[in-house]
């Protein structure tokens, strides 16, 4: 259940659609992350700075508020002043000791009153810890001298500015993600259409009869490749035209030499000469015949429809029966298929008939399934090595010792067969069976096929 979660994962990875989107939302929600990141680090910064700036101004409204005051008014004036994080008294002597471990925290803001009171530049600015709470860094003291050498001494607990918050970063985020992927999936759809007309276009060229040009429409490089797809297109389909017609034509005109020697071999006194003569003539228009098969099945001409696959296997069975060769049908009562009746009569008739001429006997087995039928054809035979049976289904391809002319075989039965049935969207196996013999499988979708 794991193994096929990721096969599946994989498979929607593989995807041009899924990698252009995850390529589009990463991208993008990186350089959204990054961008809320320096924004909030930039808010952080202007909100220190203007903190500083109103502090500053409100420290020094406290030195000129006890500067004005009587000496004896200064400590009351000073305890007016103080509220919230600011406690700010008066007395002769400076409170803050220099140093401490948070006054690194705090040279920002003395650089501000230095700014605003230049006056406190010669040693009237003392900036540290209390003398009762050196080590704590949360809490400072700072010491303004006055021109009568006094001090106003102003304790203050450091403030920390509070982070934006994270529900509001996760709904930004999140509504860019949605947002991306919309237009990723409008984007990649968009463009992503024309290669599937490709794909369907490549399928169809090798087994429709006639071109059917893609739109050479979309973008500039869409259109590009359209162009030379169609011009690619149609010199296969003029090469695959021109041959077919010369070898048809020669096929076709070596009949007529053939049946002028027929005629000939009439005349010979020999007898012996003349039966072997004629057994030449037949082996070399059963030659023809299956060429111009093969070339037939290659341009795939016939109407398709749907058929019932038993009922053409019934009919090939009890012809093969009738010639006084052993061959059975079962399984299935019926399986009907989209194809061409007559292309899989051949192609079956080709596959039970080697397995009678080379393995005695054809059984055949027929498995309906939901979305596809499985014929399954043994014979008695020797089998083909693992290494010959790609080689097999190549044509005018003979095995030794068995597969050879002198069995009657030309080598194109099995590819003629082959042609067929991946002409109509299936598959066909050879392998040899446990206890010998050639096991052929034959698999054909019920669907119709794009390409047949």
């Amino acid at each position: 259940m794991l193994k096929r979660g990721l096969d599946l994962t994989l498979n929607w990875l593989d995807s041009l659609a899924v990698r252009t989107m995850l390529v589009v939302l990463l991208g993008i929600g990186s350089m959204h992350v990054a961008s809320l990141w320096t924004y909030q680090r930039a808010l952080i910064a202007e909100a220190e700075f203007a903190n500083e700036a109103r502090l500053a101004d409100r420290l020094l409204a406290i030195k000129r508020s006890v500067l004005r005051a009587a000496p004896g008014a200064r400590e009351a004036v000073a305890h007016d002043m103080s509220g919230g994080a600011i406690e700010a008294h008066w007395s002769r002597d400076a409170l803050a000791v220099e140093g401490g471990s948070g006054a690194s925290s705090w040279q920002s803001l003395g650089e501000q009153l230095l700014a605003l009171a230049p006056e406190l530049g010669e040693n009237g600015l003392v900036i540290g810890a209390s003398g009762q709470a050196v080590n704590d860094p949360h809490l400072a003291v700072i010491s303004m001298r006055l021109p009568d050498q006094t001090w106003v001494n102003v304790s203050l607990l450091s403030w920390a500015p509070q982070p934006s918050s994270v529900h509001g970063t996760l709904l930004s985020t999140s509504l860019m993600a949605a947002g991306a992927l919309v237009i990723a999936l409008l984007l990649v759809r968009a463009q992503t259409r024309p290669l599937s007309t490709f794909v369907k276009a490549a399928e169809r060229i090798a087994h429709v009869p006639a071109v059917e040009p893609v739109s050479e429409t979309g973008p500039r490089e869409v259109r590009a490749l359209a162009t030379a797809f169609n011009d690619m297109q149609r010199r296969i389909k003029r090469l695959i035209d021109d041959r077919t017609h010369a070898l048809a034509a020669v096929s076709h005109d070596l009949k007529t030499p053939i049946t002028r020697l027929r005629f000939r071999t009439e005349e010979m006194d020999d007898t012996a000469l003349r039966a072997a003569v004629a057994a030449d003539l037949d082996e070399m228009e059963r030659m023809i015949d299956q060429t111009l098969s093969y070339l037939r099945e290659e341009r795939g001409e016939e109407e398709v429809k749907p058929v019932d696959l038993v009922a053409i296997l019934e009919t090939v069975t009890d012809d093969v029966a009738d010639s006084g060769r052993e061959a059975r049908l079962e399984g299935s009562p019926a399986a009907v298929v989209w194809g061409r009746r007559l292309a899989l009569k051949r192609a079956f008739a080709n596959l039970i008939g080697n397995a009678v001429k080379y393995g005695l006997r054809a059984q055949t087995r027929v498995e309906d399934a939901a979305d596809h039928v499985r014929v399954t054809i043994t014979d008695e035979g020797p089998g083909i090595a693992t290494e010959d049976r790609l080689r097999a289904l190549q044509p005018f391809v003979r095995l030794e010792p068995s597969r050879n002319s002198e069995t009657g075989g030309f080598g194109l039965g099995l590819t003629i067969a082959d042609l067929v049935i991946r002409g109509h969207g299936g598959q066909l196996e050879l392998t040899n069976g446990s206890e010998g013999g050639l096991v052929v499988t034959v698999l054909l979708p019920k669907r119709q096929p794009a390409a047949v």
